[in-house]
């Protein structure tokens, strides 16, 4: 067993699961014209692809109301694309683009980062980084002031149109990638108001054009609110008004968490075995109201399982954050010493580790989603936390036990992605007839793709 330790007194467990599962057995072959390079006319217009243990229906987005059970508890992620992408143009008007991928880590939580004024550091990606010898680069642009939230104030007669300067320097490299450091010279503009500006929202890797006026509005789903993320909720994008009023007509509720996409979602599995992979880590914020809501779900359904309220999560990210809850609440459950620590993680195997069912811990298979969600609340209240900003790596394969989502809305993800891998672990083998049944339909595949709707049986 492989641990690893010390992470501000956490005990980590890092144990990877004893099983042979070769990334070969989860390829399949995406023709071109099957890839979605522009969103629908309409975001509801996307086809829809209904599975229950087998594909039941096929309708659209207009229509998923009808197959989402009356009162059902729909989770949503309202992270928010930011401009992530920005081109500084040299003196011998080459171009230098620098892809800010997370702040440092005195920059947290991302939203600490998007409210800094005048200078901030970002882990980022670079083009053309063999190209920058100079110390700094340098953009320049015009804005009006003053602002108020991030929109320029148009109305007030005091308005003028200042020159704001901004300066990239690297700072060091580590990994292919740099900590950059972003400095300008004014100190009532965030960094949040400087990449609306200069940067541009950065698309999937495969669409390989220059990003319009349509993608700044469609690559974002209507509710995004919280800055941080650099790839879109996709599954998310497929929602509007129209289909918030259906869902609340069907006594249905709508509740938002919030995990910031990496760059790491558009990662193949290069390894031969997924269980050499590494998982990227994410980072989410969950609030303690969110919790007490998913807790008094579970406790209905310990006291009449029949007339349970489904949980059901939009996009992989909610899903990947709702089921992190339950493991952290184990964590908690059987690794007292965390109890006094402010920070907890989970790491990509924690949910597979066999010492759960050894030395005098309890089996994950006897702690009930109540009982852990119950001790996350209370170690939260502890620390005296409204809302739990922390990260995950939740790896989920074949295999995998589900504990809090019962269904899940989700676009068409790439061969050999992790996110096929959800995918495979909902359905088994099933993966395999459904995909070839949606290019042979010419479903869209991809961000801007049609989507799913898996009942989970767990």
């Amino acid at each position: 067993m492989n641990y690893s330790e010390n992470q501000g007194n956490m005990y980590l467990w890092t144990m990877k699961p004893s099983i042979n599962l070769p990334i070969e057995n989860f390829d399949y072959h995406l023709p071109d014209q099957s890839i979605a390079y522009t969103p629908a006319s309409n975001r509801s217009d996307s086809k829809l692809l209904v599975w229950n243990k087998e594909i039941t229906a096929e309708s659209t987005y207009n229509n998923i109301t009808h197959f989402i059970p009356e009162k059902a508890a729909l989770y949503f992620n309202n992270s928010k694309v930011i401009a992530a992408r920005i081109y500084f143009q040299k003196t011998n008007n080459a171009f230098i683009e620098i892809f800010c991928l997370e702040p440092s880590k005195h920059y947290q939580p991302i939203s600490m980062a998007m409210q800094t004024t005048q200078k901030v550091e970002w882990i980022c990606l670079v083009g053309g980084a063999k190209k920058w010898k100079e110390d700094f680069l340098e953009k320049e642009f015009e804005i009006i002031t003053p602002l108020k939230n991030g929109k320029d104030k148009l109305a007030s007669k005091n308005n003028k149109s200042v020159a704001i300067k901004v300066r990239a320097k690297k700072i060091k490299s580590f990994e292919g990638k740099f900590l950059i450091e972003f400095s300008w010279n004014n100190d009532t503009v965030c960094f949040s108001e400087i990449i609306e500006h200069i940067g541009n929202i950065p698309l999937p890797p495969y669409i390989q054009r220059d990003t319009t006026e349509e993608d700044k509005e469609r690559y974002q789903t209507t509710y995004a609110k919280q800055e941080g993320s650099v790839a879109a909720p996709t599954a998310g994008l497929h929602f509007n008004d129209t289909i918030f009023e259906a869902l609340a007509q069907k006594k249905c509720t709508t509740n938002f968490i919030c995990l910031h996409v990496g760059a790491g979602t558009f990662m193949p599995v290069k390894t031969e075995d997924i269980t050499d992979h590494e998982m990227h880590a994410e980072v989410f914020e969950i609030k303690t109201t969110t919790l007490n809501h998913l807790i008094e779900i579970a406790k209905q359904k310990e006291i009449n399982p029949a007339a349970y309220t489904p949980v059901i999560a939009v996009g992989t990210t909610t899903l990947r954050t709702l089921e992190t809850l339950y493991w952290l609440g184990v964590k908690l459950i059987n690794k007292p010493s965390l109890q006094k620590n402010k920070d907890l993680h989970l790491m990509q195997w924690d949910a597979y580790d066999t010492n759960y069912k050894s030395n005098n811990v309890t089996s994950h298979e006897t702690i009930t989603v109540k009982a852990a969600l119950s001790k996350l609340l209370n170690w939260m209240q502890s620390h005296q936390m409204n809302q739990l900003i922390t990260s995950t790596q939740l790896m989920i394969i074949p295999g995998y036990s589900f504990k809090i989502a019962n269904g899940l809305v989700t676009n068409f993800h790439q061969p050999k992605s992790t996110l096929l891998l959800i995918i495979a672990a909902i359905t088994g083998t099933d993966w395999k007839t459904i995909y070839q049944h949606a290019i042979d339909n010419q479903y869209r595949f991809l961000s801007y793709g049609d989507g799913c709707f898996f009942t989970i049986n767990n």
